[in-house]
């Protein structure tokens, strides 16, 4: 199973593998290969109002990629912890998902730095994989 985890710089993603503890090594290279892509976790930094719209940019030129047209998508709206982050509905809004017609996806509001929220989103993405095999 491969899925890909992204985002703009300063999002979230290493803190959140730390976070995770990973039992193996993770590495964190920039995206090549999107080939055997089952799922896609976009991490967003929803404190970050000035870039949520270079982050859907970013998402709407990944998912236009055809090795991913299948990938089911769960964003990680992050650092819910900071007192002026935007809501998961705001990033749904902000991001433009309710779009997305042809894709299955989730978000998830999250807390890299206590680990809330991420278990919740991985088991989504886990039980909707599990379905499609």
């Amino acid at each position: 199973m491969r899925i890909l985890m992204v985002g703009l710089d300063a999002a979230g993603k290493t803190t959140i593998l730390y976070k995770l503890k990973l039992g193996e090594i993770v590495t964190t290279i920039p995206t090549i290969d999107f080939q055997n892509t089952q799922g896609i976790i976009f991490v967003v930094d929803s404190n970050d109002r000035e870039r949520v719209s270079e982050a859907r940019e970013e998402l709407q030129r990944m998912l236009n990629e055809d090795e991913l047209r299948d990938a089911l998508l769960l964003v990680f709206a992050n650092k819910q912890d900071l007192p002026n982050a935007m809501n998961a509905a705001e990033i749904t809004d902000k991001l433009g998902l309710h779009s997305l017609r042809q894709r299955t996806w989730y978000i998830q509001a999250t807390c890299a730095t206590s680990g809330d929220g991420l278990y919740e989103g991985l088991e989504w993405l886990s039980t909707n994989l599990k379905r499609r095999a």
